[in-house]
């Protein structure tokens, strides 16, 4: 805490919870912390987003969202700050980080780290649809009942991609 304080470099704070993932743009300050943006994935509902708002797609459009909005109001590119969750190379926290780059934030990672971008179209998602066969209804039932195709997943990804930049930034990519 100490050195987060004295750095004064604002973070960009990452969690995951069961349902969701949650960005934080902090300052952290002597007197209290100053958060001047909160996004979680929820808010991809906005863009017709129809699928699971804690998987890895999931995590890299919150992150992509997060570096837009923080380069549209001119804020200094944050440290990522994963606190005390277990890194593991290629989970959704550095899917979200790969987000916040490829909105084009400036931040040290090491590539090796980061998610391929089968993982971030949710490839593997739909290849594990795919293998499940006739199991596939029971395991992905909130998909079913809803009348979500999980083979439109990857294309989704693109198509959420598109719809956050155009309306962050007001403009078509």
């Amino acid at each position: 805490r100490k050195i987060l304080v004295l750095s004064r470099r604002p973070i960009a704070v990452i969690r995951k919870t069961n349902n969701r993932i949650i960005i934080q743009y902090v300052r952290c300050r002597p007197h209290g912390d100053e958060t001047l943006i909160g996004i979680d994935s929820t808010m991809l509902k906005k863009y017709g987003w129809k699928f699971n708002f804690k998987n890895l797609p999931a995590a890299y459009l919150t992150g992509y969202m997060f570096g837009l909005l923080v380069k549209k109001k001119n804020l200094e590119p944050p440290v990522p700050y994963l606190g005390l969750h277990r890194v593991t190379r290629g989970n959704r926290l550095f899917a979200a980080i790969k987000g916040m780059l490829d909105a084009g934030l400036e931040m040290k990672v090491s590539p090796e780290v980061l998610p391929d971008e089968e993982r971030i179209r949710g490839e593997h998602i739909v290849n594990y649809f795919k293998m499940l066969g006739e199991e596939a209804e029971k395991v992905f039932s909130a998909y079913v009942k809803n009348n979500v195709n999980v083979e439109d997943l990857p294309n989704e990804v693109e198509r959420v991609k598109n719809e956050i930049y155009k309306d962050v930034m007001g403009e078509a990519k």
